[in-house]
C-alpha cells in the first residue's frame, strides 16, 4: 500500500509542486483549495499525469465567514478519508492567507484575525485530526509545515503575515516535542521568493523587491521547495524533527543586498 500525503493550497504554485513530487516518488496524493473548481482541475491534471497513485481532492475553506475555524470541515475531510481507507502518514501545510497590504490604523482587526487563524490555528487543528488517526493506529508520520523568511525578517505592510509566520514556527517546535514520543516528526521549511504566478506577473511588485538579490543571485522555483518539503516529509529525514530548512537564495544571510548596477 503506497504512503499517502495531504497538502492544503496544492491546486497552484508551490502547492501543486509539491503534490507532483510526492506523486512522482509513489504516494497517494489528497490536496484541497478553497475553491471547487480548482480543486476539480488539480485533481484531474494529477492523476492524468501520475495513474499509478490516487488522488483525491477536497474543496475545504479552513476559516469560516465569521473568521472562526472550520472545525466541522476539516473533521468531515478526514472521516471522509477514513471511509476510503486512506491514513495521512505524512502533512503538508502549504495553504496560507498572505495578507497583502493590510495597514495598520486601516485594516479592521478581523483582517490580522483572519491572517492569525489560517495560517496558525487551522493548521493546529488539522495536525490534531491527522496525528489523532496515527497514535491510534501505531503508525508513525511527518508533518511540514511551509513556513516563510519572513518569519524572521519583516516586510511592509504585512504585520499580521510576519506574525503568523514566526507564530508558526513555534506551534511546529511545541508539536514536534509533544508528538515525537508517538513516532511523529514536525518540522518547516523557510521559503523566500518563490517564481509564483504572482512573481511571474508582477503582482504588489513584487519582481523589484529587494528580496529578489540573493547571494546565489536567485530565487527559488517550485522544485527547489518541493525538494525540501519531501525531504522533511519523507524518511530522508527519519531522525530529523523541529528543525528547520530556509530555501531562499542565502537571502537570511545577508545583511542588505546588494543590488546589481544597470
Amino acid at each position: 500500500m503506497n504512503k499517502c500525503v495531504l497538502i492544503t493550497g496544492a491546486t497552484v504554485n508551490t502547492g501543486y509542486g509539491v503534490a507532483e513530487k510526492f506523486a512522482s516518488e509513489g504516494y497517494d496524493v489528497v490536496i484541497t483549495s478553497r475553491g471547487e473548481e480548482s480543486k476539480e482541475r488539480a485533481v484531474t491534471a494529477l492523476r492524468a499525469a501520475y495513474p499509478a497513485v490516487r488522488v483525491e481532492g477536497y474543496a475545504l475553506a479552513l476559516v469560516n465567514e465569521d473568521n472562526s475555524i472550520n472545525e466541522a470541515g476539516i473533521k468531515d475531510m478526514f472521516a471522509d478519508l477514513d471511509g476510503k481507507g486512506m491514513t495521512v502518514d505524512c502533512l503538508v501545510l502549504n495553504a496560507a492567507n498572505l495578507g497583502i497590504r493590510q495597514q495598520i490604523f486601516k485594516n479592521p482587526l478581523s483582517d490580522f484575525i483572519n491572517v492569525i487563524n489560517t495560517n496558525v490555528v487551522a493548521n493546529y487543528a488539522l495536525v490534531e485530526a491527522m496525528a489523532s488517526r496515527l497514535v491510534e493506529k501505531k503508525q508513525k508520520g511527518s508533518v511540514v509545515f511551509v513556513n516563510s523568511n519572513t518569519a524572521y525578517r519583516a516586510i511592509p505592510d504585512r504585520i499580521a503575515y510576519t506574525t503568523s509566520k514566526s507564530g508558526a514556527l513555534g506551534l511546529m517546535r511545541a508539536l514536534a516535542f509533544d508528538l515525537g514520543k508517538y513516532g511523529i516528526r514536525v518540522n518547516a521549511v523557510l521559503p523566500g521568493m518563490i517564481k509564483t504566478d504572482r512573481w511571474e506577473n508582477n503582482y504588489n511588485d513584487c519582481r523589484n523587491a529587494l528580496s529578489n538579490f540573493t547571494p546565489l543571485g536567485d530565487i527559488a522555483d517550485f522544485e527547489d521547495i518541493a525538494n525540501a518539503v519531501y525531504y522533511f516529509g519523507s524518511d530522508q529525514s527519519k531522525n530529523t524533527t523541529g528543525a528547520e530548512l530556509t530555501v531562499d537564495g542565502g537571502n537570511m544571510i545577508q545583511l542588505y543586498p546588494i543590488v546589481p548596477e544597470k
